[in-house]
């Protein structure tokens, strides 16, 4: 009998017993978030600067997720470009994908998928201010497990509006994942990093 698992309640130990998911460290699997990153306009510049203004000013009561979405990821993603041809959006895309023994079925939604119609470009996964990235990234990269090109990488940004990481994940034979390094809000020119990587995946999808 098969069982149902809530993507929001999974593990790492489980994406690995389920999906034989592994993390590595190889230090050329995931650049897309390091190298040759495009530079950011002064406009952009200073969106940013009033994104982050915002943020810390409503920060001072909790952020519930579609605040955090509304107020930080909606400019990160236009500015990007994915508000714009080839790319589409869907919120709350239902998914489900099934252990390899088919003895359990993974469902959840993703927050925000950046499409075209040929692939997945990116899946986003938005949390309340108050929990940890920990809490996301398993969930996202569930969703990465998903995806319905699996020859092709996946990428994935986890954010509660105050921090953000970026993932990647690979299916060719022994599935496999990595992490970026996390950003901050807080932290210096971080979020001009951010927007940076976010266009630069959007480069990556369009090659």
């Amino acid at each position: 009998m098969v069982q149902t698992l809530q993507a929001k309640e999974i593990t790492f130990a489980q994406l690995g017993e389920l999906f034989r998911l592994e993390r590595t460290d190889e230090v050329g699997f995931f650049r897309e978030w390091q190298d040759d990153l495009p530079e950011l306009s002064l406009i952009e510049q200073q969106t940013l600067d009033g994104v982050k203004q915002d943020y810390l000013h409503l920060s001072r009561y909790l952020l519930a997720e579609p605040i955090v979405k509304m107020v930080i990821l909606s400019p990160l993603l236009r500015l990007a470009g994915f508000y714009r041809s080839p790319f589409y959006l869907a919120a709350e895309k239902e998914v489900q994908i099934e252990s390899e023994d088919e003895g359990m079925l993974v469902r959840g939604r993703i927050d925000v998928l950046v499409f075209n119609p040929q692939f997945w470009v990116t899946m986003i996964e938005a949390k309340n201010a108050q929990y940890s990235l920990e809490v996301g990234v398993p969930q996202a990269l569930t969703y990465m497990m998903a995806t319905p090109t699996p020859e092709k990488p996946a990428y994935g940004f986890v954010s509660n509006g105050r921090e953000f990481e970026f993932l990647k994940l690979t299916r060719q034979g022994q599935p496999k994942y990595a992490r970026s390094h996390p950003f901050s809000i807080d932290r210096g020119d971080d979020l001009y990093t951010v927007l940076a990587a976010l266009k630069q995946m959007a480069q990556v999808a369009q090659r």
